[in-house]
């Protein structure tokens, strides 16, 4: 009988018996990569709530389960670089534009790292597979936005002999007034709205990176959103300033009460930021305004600003940009035929 460990190694494995394996010799074998597997649930959340927007945990979420699908989808191949291109394919064979296809794929490659961290998954394959490289964009995209004329016809364009219209024709006067959000419109209260040096204004609105920011409002502005709050009042009484503005109301033109909601989807009888988004589709498709989305609304209010002669610096507050370079892409470069660089070179001909 031979004492040579490897042979009792041999004899063991022979048996039946698997061998030992490396620390990093983990195989994908060892996933179930399900949308029903508990693990992977586990992870899914992990990725979700390492995040603090909950805009973002809504989009990250539905990016994760959509490869989740896509996985199942080719038989479960077990998981490696070709299976995230594949994903990749598709999100392009939907048409989908390069910043969305990125930011699923980014939400794709926390994933992979989040199960390499948790053991299942050798870390050398997850690095491979969160290589997958992105979608390149060529050039910078200018959105959609509304003329003036374009914007006071969307404005007016609800019927205010409805409870339903009150509240949609602030909604819209508020977003194009104030450039909002549609997040910051939903989350919008009576005593966000004060008097600054002598004028309406949002105060000390919190916005996308927790910065905070006051926004005057245009009187026109003020005088849709009393109108709306009259109405309210009507209803249900003195409405406290600590309360949202905008309420949902119902197709029998009644406010509605509180829904049943779902992980990260407000019901609680107020609008979401979805519902905010709703109301300017409806209008846009009333009007012939295609392809309009909420967020044109706030480019609409930069543009018609800097049209207006407002000064880059301040459309930038108001807007509540980082830096000066995102104001700058929001409202582009446009040649301007009637005051061009060759009218202002002063030179003229004599006679």
């Amino acid at each position: 009988m031979s004492d040579d460990p490897s042979s009792n190694t041999s004899k063991k494995t022979s048996q039946g018996v698997s061998a030992p394996k490396s620390r990093h010799a983990k195989s994908t074998e060892l996933i179930h990569l399900s949308g029903a597997n508990p693990a992977i649930l586990h992870i899914v959340d992990l990725v979700v709530n390492s995040l603090n927007s909950a805009h973002s945990k809504r989009v990250y979420s539905t990016a994760l389960f959509e490869f989740l699908n896509c996985y199942e989808a080719q038989g479960k191949p077990g998981l490696n670089k070709a299976v995230v291109q594949a994903f990749k394919s598709e999100l392009q064979s939907r048409g989908l534009a390069p910043s969305t296809i990125n930011l699923k794929l980014c939400a794709v490659r926390k994933l992979i790292l989040e199960i390499s961290d948790n053991g299942l998954l050798d870390p050398l394959m997850a690095a491979n597979i969160a290589k997958v490289k992105g979608v390149r964009t060529s050039g910078v995209r200018t959105g959609n936005w509304l003329s003036r004329e374009q914007a006071q016809h969307l404005i007016n364009t609800p019927d205010i002999s409805t409870f339903k219209g009150l509240r949609d024709r602030a909604v819209l006067a508020v977003m194009i007034g104030c450039g909002l959000r549609r997040s910051e419109a939903a989350k919008l209260t009576y005593a966000h709205v004060q008097q600054r040096e002598g004028r309406w204004a949002v105060v000390d609105l919190v916005g996308k990176g927790k910065r905070v920011r006051t926004v005057p409002m245009p009187p026109w502005a003020k005088v849709a959103l009393d109108a709306w709050r009259k109405a309210l009042e009507a209803r249900l009484g003195p409405v406290a300033p600590t309360e949202r503005v905008f309420r949902a109301v119902n197709k029998a033109d009644k406010l509605s009460g509180v829904r049943k909601s779902s992980q990260y989807q407000r019901s609680d009888g107020y609008m979401s930021d979805q519902a905010i988004a709703d109301v300017v589709g409806t209008y846009a498709d009333i009007l012939g305004y295609a392809n309009l989305a909420a967020h044109d609304l706030r480019r609409t209010f930069a543009k018609l600003a800097r049209k207006g002669g407002s000064e880059i610096d301040q459309i930038q507050l108001s807007l509540g940009h980082a830096s000066i370079q995102t104001t700058e892409r929001y409202l582009g470069t446009e040649q301007d035929l009637g005051d061009a660089p060759a009218d202002r070179l002063g030179i003229e001909l004599k006679d």
